[in-house]
């Protein structure tokens, strides 16, 4: 199988959304699967597509943080996205086995490349629980079975939606700082655990990886886990003008603010 690769611009949180989504629609209408990294400005915070957030968070309150919020097509929690790695993959939905299958691998092939870096990364092992529903606790306090761990801490965030026969994941590798501000931004913020804390990939591996290395490892992860051969490309013409219009709907607040 090969993979279309993108790594594209940093750019603002409704554009980064409207672009996976066109992507999304560009498979499901015949296009190969995607794999693309990809960074944020400014600092964004995006809600999962089901989260309570209308009651929850104050848009004053981000606005005079310089943060841009947004609301993802996928499910999960809270994330801050800032000084990160995040990434989308869109495939069709039997092309990897399905979404439970197509998680795993997807999370075995960039902890690959993890490990390519030196990094002592393992896959959460299962629980027995079930997923976590929407809510406002922050994304990476806790790891799901088979998400990518690193210290018993969540390294790699990961959120998954299936449409039309197609799989859009996408995640996060938070490079440093953290997560406070997820809790901060709450109208009611709950009390931090003692010692709670986001891990990221700074923890693990300093000095940084520069983009390139970090994401020249990641490749090879991928394409060694998977066995498929990865094409550098920009999205199609027709993908970017979806994107386009696409980006009203993501950066409309009644989209945003909706729960």
């Amino acid at each position: 199988m090969t993979f279309r690769l993108l790594d594209t611009p940093a750019a603002p949180g409704a554009w980064n959304m409207a672009l996976d989504r066109a992507l999304l629609e560009g498979v499901r209408g015949g296009a190969p699967p995607v794999l693309r990294f990809y960074r944020w400005t400014p600092a964004c915070l995006s809600l999962g597509c089901h989260q309570p957030a209308r009651d929850a968070y104050d848009p004053d309150a981000l606005r005079a943080r310089g943060l841009d919020v947004v609301r993802r097509p996928t499910g999960g929690r809270a994330v801050l996205h800032d000084r990160e790695l995040t990434y989308s993959v869109v495939v069709p939905d039997r092309a990897l086995g399905g979404p439970r299958p197509c998680y795993a691998a997807v999370n075995r092939a960039l902890l690959r490349g993890l490990q390519r870096l030196g990094v002592a990364a393992t896959l959460q092992p299962r629980s027995g629980g079930r997923a976590p529903a929407p809510s406002l606790v922050p994304c990476f306090r806790d790891p799901a079975e088979g998400e990518i761990v690193a210290g018993g801490r969540k390294l790699v965030g990961s959120a998954q939606v299936r449409e039309g026969g197609v799989l859009l994941q996408h995640g996060s590798l938070l490079l440093e700082g953290d997560q406070a501000a997820v809790r901060e931004l709450l109208r009611r913020p709950p009390q931090l655990d003692a010692g709670e804390r986001a891990t990221v990939l700074r923890d693990f591996r300093d000095p940084l990886p520069s983009w390139e290395e970090l994401t020249t490892a990641l490749i090879a992860g991928w394409e060694e886990e998977l066995g498929c051969r990865l094409q550098r490309t920009e999205p199609s013409p027709a993908e970017a003008e979806r994107a386009r219009e696409l980006n009203v709907h993501y950066a409309d607040p009644a989209w945003t603010w909706r729960y």
